[in-house]
């Protein structure tokens, strides 16, 4: 963890000489860290074990025969608290091809969301979210980054259970002790996705999403994200699963021409120890290549973390 000064002098003189791109990859840095660039788990067991009525599936169900097994549904809570401390090592701290620097990152973070039902297919979502990123060696790397989203849910059951996602998001980027921002963006966002079972504790996701940024400041980082993505869920007993997904992303800039293409890699195991607690590990790989040779990148993050959540 600990780096040679030469390193974090070519560090230096990379932000120094490249102004603008450094205010870019400063804000390329915090998206990547805070925001949606992996797929969430897909096909996780529901905190409730129950799906429609049902006892959720389990790998277990085979030794209770095939009888359905009726459990009482709970009255439906909207609102959603969740806090967690996810600890993670990462191979390339500012994002850069050559002169890489490594540390460990931990990452409180608390949020809250309220979901109205609206209809039996229909939900809101309203979200507040505020995370902090704290570098063990690289403290002057520290960001704090808050999200505020409001949007509607919209399932399909007809088609494969295919759910809809429409919402305007605001992002703020800030530094951890004064909270001045360097970066903030409104941007739409748009996804698909269709979750296909196989048997009664496997499922396989595919969906597609975008971001379009509406407005940002500095201009110099602004960008839209237009993703597809393939998720693979596996609940090996009903508190434990794991995860794998893929995901295929272009990002073009609305300044200097630039567009990136980023590859990404993701792998996790949950284990729910309660039903308000959830340990986790978590591995992800990140290649991106950009027409402009500069911002091309490779990065490499693992770890784990605890989840508190509340439903009221």
């Amino acid at each position: 963890m600990k780096n040679a000064p030469l390193r974090y002098s070519l560090l230096l003189l990379f932000f120094l000489v490249r102004p603008l791109d450094a205010q870019t990859s400063d804000a390329d840095r915090a998206r990547l860290l805070s925001g949606p660039t992996t797929v969430l788990a897909p096909g996780n067991l529901p905190e409730s074990g129950v799906e429609q009525g049902y006892a959720a599936a389990s790998p277990n169900d085979s030794d209770l025969g095939e009888q359905a097994i009726l459990k009482r549904v709970e009255k439906y809570e909207p609102f959603t608290l969740e806090t967690g401390v996810p600890i993670y090592y990462t191979s390339n701290v500012a994002l850069v091809d050559r002169g890489r620097v490594s540390d460990v990152i931990i990452a409180p973070v608390i949020g809250i969301t309220y979901a109205p039902k609206i209809s039996k297919t229909l939900y809101g979502e309203f979200t507040l979210r505020q995370q902090f990123f704290y570098y063990q060696d690289l403290s002057s790397f520290d960001f704090a980054s808050f999200d505020a989203i409001a949007g509607l849910v919209h399932y399909v059951p007809q088609l494969s259970n295919l759910t809809l996602r429409a919402n305007l998001g605001y992002n703020r980027l800030t530094a951890t002790d004064d909270f001045d921002d360097f970066f903030s963006n409104y941007a739409l966002g748009f996804s698909a996705e269709v979750p296909i079972r196989i048997g009664r504790a496997q499922q396989i996701s595919f969906g597609a999403d975008a971001h379009i940024s509406l407005y940002a400041t500095p201009d110099p980082p602004q960008r839209s994200d237009f993703g597809a993505y393939i998720g693979y869920s596996v609940n090996l007993s009903r508190n434990f699963s794991l995860n794998a997904a893929g995901r295929l992303v272009v990002r073009p800039y609305y300044n200097g021409g630039r567009t990136d293409v980023s590859e990404i890699l993701a792998l996790s195991a949950n284990y729910r120890i309660r039903e308000w607690l959830v340990i986790s590990a978590l591995t992800t790989f990140v290649a991106n290549q950009s027409n402009r040779t500069a911002f091309d990148y490779e990065v490499f993050n693992i770890g784990g973390g605890v989840t508190v959540s509340w439903k009221f």
